[in-house]
Formats: C-alpha cells, structure tokens, sequence
C-alpha cells in the first residue's frame, strides 16, 4: 500500500498509473484490493447484478467491503480525505464515513476491469469534477445523517473510474466542493499500456 509521503512542504502518493500531490491536511491510501483468504465464499449479488458482501472468512476487525473475491483483478484504489483514514476501510469508505464530521470529506477513486471502458456506463470522459448541485443523500453507498454524497463513472486515459465523494454536512458542502476540485485537480493519471509496461 503507498502511503502518503512528504516532497517539501506537500506530499505525494505513487503507484499503479496513479499520483497524486496533496494539499495541507489531506492524507491519502493507494492500493490494489485484497484478495478474501481461501475459505471466504463468493459475494452475494443485489437484484442488479453488483456485488453486494463476503459472507464468511474474514479476520476480526476487517470489514468485509475492505476484500475482493477469488478471481477478481487486483485494480488499483485511491482513497484521499482531510480527516485521519482508518484501517480497513471498504472501497467506497464504510469504516471511514462514519467517523467523518461536518468539516470533512472523503474520496474514493477505483478503477475497473479495462473491458469495462468501453461501456455506456463509462461513457463520461476526463475526471469529474462534482458541483454543488451534483451531491446528495441518495447517493451516498451509505446513508448518514447529515452527509451528501456524488458517484460518477468515467473513462481517463483509456482506464475506466469511479469517483465517488462523501461530504460531511449541507453547511460546509460549498467549501469542500472546492477543497475537493483542489486536489482532483493534482491528479494526474498514466494510459494503462504505461502501467502495464512498467510492471
């Protein structure tokens, strides 16, 4: 897992096609998902077909959105908030947005199967950049009192994304939109023949 790391009065986070140079305050995981250990079953499935849990074979304290499944691809995941991020996190944050205040945010940036880009779904191209308008409770993978929530799919350099954000209260949502397009606008990301050469 790259963890934040200090380049003059910034830091940087590295790895897998993906860095990023984070604003004060802002700290940052890049990592590809766990494999489940071998006696986790497969998850379970919601009417829409998406992945929902692992039901079984989990160490304790380990929330079991923080695995993947057997035969799943290792694709990167990029977790950045203002706040301290706990350990085992889910993808889209669960374990993190619960401890969130008024004043924070949370971001996740997951990337998918390279089959996918080509997909209506990831139809939107270049990182997004969520107005105020954009977020709201029902977009939220979990709901919390209080928090708003955007979830957008999109293709970058050949690589399909989702970039989901949490905001902590309606109160500060307009200055942490915009501590949010801060630092997506440090994003920078590599064409995945890039990465793929580089491993």
């Amino acid at each position: 897992m790259a963890r934040t790391q200090a380049a003059g009065p910034l830091a940087t986070v590295a790895g897998h096609g993906l860095r990023i140079t984070l604003p004060a305050r802002w700290e940052a995981r890049l990592y590809l998902r766990d494999r489940p250990p071998e006696t986790a079953v497969e998850p379970e499935d919601d009417d829409a077909g998406t992945a929902v849990g692992i039901t079984g074979g989990l160490g304790s304290g380990v929330h079991p959105a923080a695995y993947g499944w057997a035969g799943e691809s290792p694709n990167p995941v990029l977790h950045l908030a203002n706040f301290a991020l706990p350990p085992g996190r889910g993808d889209f944050g669960t374990g993190a947005v619960e401890v969130m205040g008024a004043e924070h945010a949370f971001v996740s940036l997951l990337e998918y199967d390279a089959e996918e880009a080509g997909r209506p779904l990831f139809e939107h191209r270049g990182v997004p950049r969520p107005v105020l308008r954009d977020f709201a409770p029902n977009q939220l993978q979990r709901r919390l009192a209080g928090q708003l929530g955007r979830q957008t799919f999109f293709t970058h350099e050949g690589r399909p994304f989702c970039l989901y954000v949490v905001l902590g209260s309606r109160e500060h949502a307009a200055d942490l939109v915009a501590d949010v397009h801060g630092v997506l606008d440090n994003l920078e990301v590599s064409a995945r023949d890039d990465v793929d050469a580089t491993v």
